[in-house]
């Protein structure tokens, strides 16, 4: 009996979705788990896995296929069965598609006949001969000047609630620079590997900035829970749990996973939750629970050479803090000048939500959690 494989909510958040890779040609065999389309959605390009064991009889999605969450996307069945055609014509009808109808292929038809539509299909949808890779097929080759580029629904996306954010939310900026000469220290001292009998970092998981910096805002969101908060009609909602989102430069955008409930975790224990993340984000294995339920965000530039810049704050949050380059900086001591290791944060700010005292304490606080240290250890 054949078996419909649909469209999977992978997220609580996720009502549709974007076909850009197909996985499967018609005839292949497909075990349970084997991931047979990747999909886009407003947050990340995913991987849909089969439920089912089975041989693909019939694919009714396409590239570039917009689905709402349930739609059936692909036929499974024993390796001589043929599909009824009763079957075929009940899916057409009961699929809700946002785009030309695609071409379609089953076993039923003639050899010659399956042949010339197979060709016309693959047109439209990506052989796994074709591309082997992770992400949007779209997006993996280089930029050439004159080029155009087509946007990803991610993208877009982005763009929208970027623009958004712009018109919608009331910011103001607040900028100050953290001396970290002590973090720098720490953090090389927790990672010291012996040179006779090299040993794992402390924890065993080598230590980011950002660990210190998501372990430091932890902090700070715990003393100054309103800038959790986001504007529900007339009342602003705080955040249950503490869950920080990291910006991360990824093949189709900027991807945002978030660690949660981050006042529970030292920073050991940030940095491995950080390092899968990252590890998911560039194997494009995040799910979209991996990227739902952010209160605020952290974006860090400094491996870039940036010493400060202003971030856009992410729409359903209250603010975003923008991390520069630590720099080596000469500042006054007494009657000396000594050479110090400055950080600059910038801090973005719904003023719906907080006001500038406010947020000003907050980021002070956290600027003295980074120059003290004594919270990572």
């Amino acid at each position: 009996m054949p078996k419909e494989v649909r469209l999977p909510q992978l997220g609580q958040t996720m009502e549709e979705a974007t076909i850009v890779n197909c996985l499967v040609d018609i005839g292949n065999e497909v075990k349970k788990g084997d991931v047979i389309f990747e999909i886009e959605t407003d947050k990340a390009t995913l991987e849909v896995e089969s439920p089912y064991d089975g041989f693909v009889k019939y694919i009714l999605a396409r590239l570039d296929q917009t689905l709402p969450v349930g739609e059936p996307v692909l036929v499974l069945g024993q390796k001589d069965e043929e599909l009824q055609q009763s079957f075929i014509d009940s899916l057409k009808s009961s699929a809700v598609t946002r785009a030309a109808p695609a071409v379609q292929i089953h076993t039923s038809e003639p050899a010659k006949i399956q042949a010339q539509s197979k060709a016309k299909a693959d047109r439209v949808i990506a052989s796994p001969r074709q591309y082997h890779g992770r992400g949007s097929p779209r997006t993996k080759k280089e930029a050439k000047l004159g080029q155009t580029i087509p946007l990803t629904k991610m993208q877009k996306l982005t763009a929208e609630r970027m623009l958004r954010s712009k018109r919608q939310i009331p910011c103001f900026y607040l900028t100050v620079k953290a001396d970290v000469t002590d973090l720098v220290e720490l953090r090389t001292e927790m990672n010291q590997t012996g040179d006779t009998n090299p040993a794992p970092p402390r924890g065993g998981v080598k230590l980011s900035y950002n660990d210190f910096i998501i372990r430091a805002v932890a902090i700070g969101l715990e003393q100054f829970p309103v800038m959790t908060g986001q504007l529900v009609g007339d009342a602003i909602e705080l955040a249950k749990v503490i869950n920080i989102g990291l910006a991360i430069s990824a093949p189709d955008g900027l991807i945002v996973p978030v660690i949660k409930d981050v006042s529970k975790k030292d920073v050991t224990a940030i940095a491995r939750e950080t390092g899968a993340l990252i590890e998911k984000t560039g194997s494009n294995k995040l799910l979209l629970t991996d990227l739902e339920g952010g209160c605020i965000t952290i974006s860090n530039l400094g491996a870039f050479g940036v010493e400060s810049f202003i971030p856009i704050v992410v729409p359903g949050q209250c603010s975003i803090l923008g991390i520069g380059q630590i720099t080596d900086t000469c500042v006054p001591n007494n009657d000396d000048i000594i050479v110090r290791k400055l950080m600059s944060i910038t801090l973005s700010v719904d003023h719906r939500v907080a006001n500038g005292a406010y947020a000003a304490r907050f980021l002070d606080f956290v600027k003295k959690l980074l120059e003290d240290t004594s919270a990572f250890i």
